[in-house]
């Protein structure tokens, strides 16, 4: 049975464990900060986070869970980290039907706490940065359901806490949950909402897969656990909304109709700050948790949040590419381009297919710029692919520019007001090789293979 603790307990060379008392007030996500462009990134348990009030917590907070590409690539059984865009579309394909088991078999719902025991305040949860509004769930994967279909789709929404019993939750316009949402509003009715926190990484990836709507997403997370994923009725909600039995903990409510109040600014994945914009908020009626619970957080605009999501969208490009474009090889979604550029790797296009694959990856709303190179650029490494674009293109003869396509709004370069922009695709790969003759391109620096293996034997003693 997959959890957050077996994947600590099996990993706990990769946990750093901190004695000291830290702060829910930045202090924790302060570290996050500090290790950033670091290699290997280790996951942080905090065994005594500082609540506002200055008290110790009883819950430890765990951060940096999803931080590392080459751990969570190990963690979904993948041989190299490389490999996510074809391993991940596999396994999207291949979802394990869910199991139901009953409450007294549910870890999540030990505890079950109503009226003034529900208190977010008596959760750990972090004000990450300077100039945050506040303390916001970051790690909290939104449960909803299409109100017609019954279709449940789960997300990863922030949530500022404005009370013991309230916080916003802000699901981006367009995105399956507001859907979920405006389905209940238009009958004037309050969207039923189930938040899970924490959960073994293959879960929390899986729960972010790019599907259709409205479709589930827990055949995914169980497919990327490589195991049936464990469910059990919400108590407001029934089965009406499921929730992972080996979760740590879950929040319940309801998203009253039409009511909206402000919620921001927020650290975005973008690197910036989110403007405050107005928001739904949630109306907790219940928590439940696992006696011993782990706050999960996610370091929001940091590789905690970026890693896992980046590696879910390049499954989905290569999906969407691959249709058009068979000659693509592999994609990758750099974390120095946020969510906002992809890398198409190619294997000998023929012409006009790399037109296609830019134009058909651009279409993918996240997208704001694409760019495609041979097989000899290392796509994973930016200063290659910078080579490539600095050496293979002709701006006017390999630059693609595509007007009026939608993109997130936390776009920070957008016009305030614009709801579209331009988008780009490079194509740095080279000319077509006339047929039966080499790629017409130059020679790439290099010393013989003898003067080569003669360097690093010198270089190793």
């Amino acid at each position: 049975m997959v959890d957050l603790r077996s994947f600590l307990r099996e990993n706990s060379d990769r946990v750093r464990q901190i004695a000291e008392p830290l702060s829910v007030d930045q202090d924790i996500t302060a570290l996050q900060h500090v290790i950033e462009n670091e290699i290997v990134q280790p996951v942080f348990e905090i065994a005594k986070p500082l609540l506002r009030d200055g008290r110790v917590s009883p819950i430890p907070v765990v951060t940096n869970l999803c931080a590392d590409r080459s751990l969570m690539a190990k963690v979904l059984g993948f041989t190299d980290h490389r490999n996510a865009a074809m391993a991940m579309a596999g396994l999207i394909a291949k979802p394990i039907p869910t199991v139901t088991v009953a409450r007294d078999n549910a870890p999540v719902q030990e505890l079950v706490l109503k009226g003034d025991d529900a208190s977010l305040f008596n959760l750990p949860v972090l004000r990450q940065h300077a100039l945050d509004a506040g303390h916001y769930l970051t790690a909290g994967h939104c449960t909803m359901v299409d109100r017609d279909s019954g279709t449940d789709n789960t997300a990863i929404q922030r949530c500022l806490v404005k009370g013991p019993r309230l916080t916003s939750i802000l699901p981006y316009p367009g995105s399956h949950n507001a859907r979920n949402v405006e389905s209940f509003w238009r009958h004037d009715e309050p969207c039923p909402v189930a938040i899970w926190i924490g959960h073994h990484p293959a879960v929390v990836i899986g729960s972010q897969a790019k599907l259709a709507y409205p479709q589930t997403h827990w055949g995914v997370a169980g497919g990327f656990a490589r195991e049936a994923l464990r469910l059990v009725p919400s108590i407001s909600h029934g089965d009406r909304i499921m929730v992972p039995a080996d979760a740590e903990i879950v929040i319940e409510g309801f998203i009253p109709a039409h009511r909206l109040e402000a919620d921001g600014p927020f650290g975005e994945y973008t690197g910036y700050f989110g403007e405050q914009v107005i928001a739904p908020v949630i109306e907790v009626t219940c928590i439940t948790r696992r006696e011993n619970a782990i706050y999960h957080d996610i370091g929001a605009g940091l590789p905690d949040h970026l890693v896992p999501d980046n590696m879910g969208m390049e499954a989905k490009i290569y999906s969407m590419v691959k249709s058009v474009a068979p000659s693509l090889a592999n994609v990758h979604v750099p974390y120095s381009g946020r969510r906002f550029h992809a890398n198409l790797q190619f294997n000998k296009p023929p012409a006009g297919e790399v037109r296609d694959a830019l134009t058909s990856a651009l279409s993918y709303r996240r997208l704001r710029a694409a760019f495609a190179v041979d097989q000899d650029i290392d796509i994973f490494d930016d200063s290659s692919m910078m080579w490539a674009i600095s050496t293979r293109v002709q701006w006017g003869r390999d630059q693609i520019l595509i007007d009026g396509l939608t993109h997130p709004a936390l776009d920070p370069s957008k016009p305030l007001g614009v709801s579209t922009v331009t988008k780009t695709g490079i194509d740095a790969t080279l000319p077509s090789a006339p047929h039966g003759m080499p790629a017409p391109t130059l020679p790439i620096l290099s010393a013989s293979a003898q003067s080569e293996a003669k360097a690093r034997a010198i270089l190793k003693r």
